[in-house]
């Protein structure tokens, strides 16, 4: 994902061939078209997942009454982090000054604020693995990112949540939790879990472990929904969901194939695996359910697309098709006992499985792909130490889950004090779409 990885191949030209080096500084860059029409396609595609994607996906699988208000937090979010992105969350998560290789200081967690308000960006400003498309295409690519990683989080918690607890929490959240993540990952030498070594190619520490956790450590404080579990609380309505799921399914692919960042062979096989994880899940899931609750269900296989997504994020850069297959069959299994049985045996209320599916298929995709990005494997990684590679996943993995978890904790219980989460016990049952909108999603 980070742009910076190729600057060592610069820094040595430049000594190599000092009169190269020259020449090349004395010649504007010059814009890729072709980069920078496939990054402005790869940025439509993630934006298509939060809204229209997430929003019908969530919005069908909760309760009637509730139905606008899921589709309006995902609204919302979509417009309040845009503008907190500009102002000072893409500095946050990929300004690089002070950072150095090797190096602990403050600027390995946070990015300063050389970019705020973007700073310096202009029609010509150039970004890019050689500098190839303009840098105000990887600002709204990166925003696309920013944007659904707590519209995820939003599935823990649906129907019970103040919405405007939500907006403050989701604001702080963003600030505190997920441009740090981003940047630690992303920004390049000198990003704290950059320079450990963790591979995460488009975002399976910073969206979906970074979100997972986050959503249950939410529908924890929360507590459950009342009634819950022995009221019925089917999903209203199975059809915007496998709509949803669709729209995130071809979405996904700007997600993963865009973190390429160019049009390249390496978008091409991105754009495979994940198709092939995806497919994998989705069966996978069918079957686990099909073998132990006697009948396969539409929401399982949405689950399971849901599920398989997530898990190849991660790998989507480094695995080769096998690889993903195994990633795919194993997300779609193990996230179905989680969303289903776990959740039964601990009894927490993550009402939309946001955590049994991003949470857990974003932990299993992160360890696995130390292991399938090995060329041994079939991967197209650097991984010659298998065992050394999973070693640092765990560690990412673990950094991102303590961190998380921490955070949230504490945002969420200070706004507790300060203003409450929870709506009343009244308008919970009377509905979020009425109690906190106003409004209708159907019909009487």
């Amino acid at each position: 994902m980070t742009l910076r990885k190729f600057a060592g191949l610069g820094a040595l030209l430049s000594f190599a061939m000092p009169g190269l080096a020259m020449a090349e500084e004395a010649a504007a860059p010059v814009l890729n078209s072709g980069d920078t029409a496939w990054m402005l396609t790869a940025t439509i595609l993630v934006l298509f997942m939060t809204i229209p994607g997430l929003a019908l996906f969530y919005g069908g699988m909760v309760r009637s009454k509730n139905l606008l208000s899921v589709m309006m937090q995902c609204f919302a979010i979509t417009g309040l982090i845009s503008v907190l992105w500009v102002i000072y969350g893409y500095s946050i998560a990929f300004d690089t000054t002070g950072m150095e290789q090797g190096v602990v200081n403050f600027n390995s967690f946070v990015g300063g604020l050389g970019k705020a308000f973007l700073a310096g960006v202009t029609p010509a400003s150039l970004t890019g693995p050689a500098a190839l498309f303009p840098e105000a295409v990887f600002i709204t690519f990166q925003m696309t990112f920013a944007i659904i990683t707590p519209a995820l989080i939003v599935g823990a918690f649906a129907e019970r949540m103040k919405f405007s607890a939500m907006l403050i929490f989701m604001g702080v959240w963003f600030t505190l939790v997920y441009a740090p993540i981003a940047h630690m990952v992303w920004s390049g030498n000198g990003g704290l879990l950059w320079d450990w070594g963790v591979l995460d190619f488009a975002g399976g520490t910073v969206v979906h472990i970074n979100a997972g956790i986050a959503g249950l450590v939410a529908c924890l404080v929360l507590g459950k929904r009342k009634g819950f579990p022995t009221t019925p609380m089917a999903p209203h309505n199975l059809g915007y969901t496998l709509m949803g799921a669709a729209m995130l399914w071809v979405g996904w692919f700007g997600f993963n194939a865009g973190s390429a960042v160019a049009a390249n062979g390496t978008a091409g096989m991105a754009m495979l695996v994940t198709q092939i994880a995806t497919a994998a899940a989705a069966l996978g899931w069918m079957f686990a359910e099909w073998i132990t609750h006697g009948k396969p269900s539409a929401l399982g296989i949405a689950s399971g697309v849901v599920a398989g997504l997530v898990a190849i994020t991660p790998a989507a850069g480094t695995v080769g098709p096998m690889g993903a297959l195994v990633i795919g069959l194993a997300a779609g299994v193990v996230c179905f006992f989680c969303a289903t049985t776990l959740k039964r045996k601990l009894g927490y209320d993550d009402s939309l499985d946001a955590f049994g599916v991003h949470g857990i298929g974003g932990i299993l995709g992160a360890i696995l792909t130390g292991v399938f990005a090995a060329p041994a494997l079939g991967g197209f990684g650097t991984v010659t130490d298998i065992g050394a590679q999973v070693w640092i996943q765990f560690k990412g993995v673990g950094f991102t889950v303590v961190y998380t978890a921490i955070v949230t904790f504490i945002i969420l219980k200070v706004l507790d004090a300060v203003m409450g989460l929870r709506v009343t016990e009244e308008e919970e049952a009377v509905g979020l779409d009425l109690a906190q909108h106003n409004e209708r999603g159907y019909n009487l």
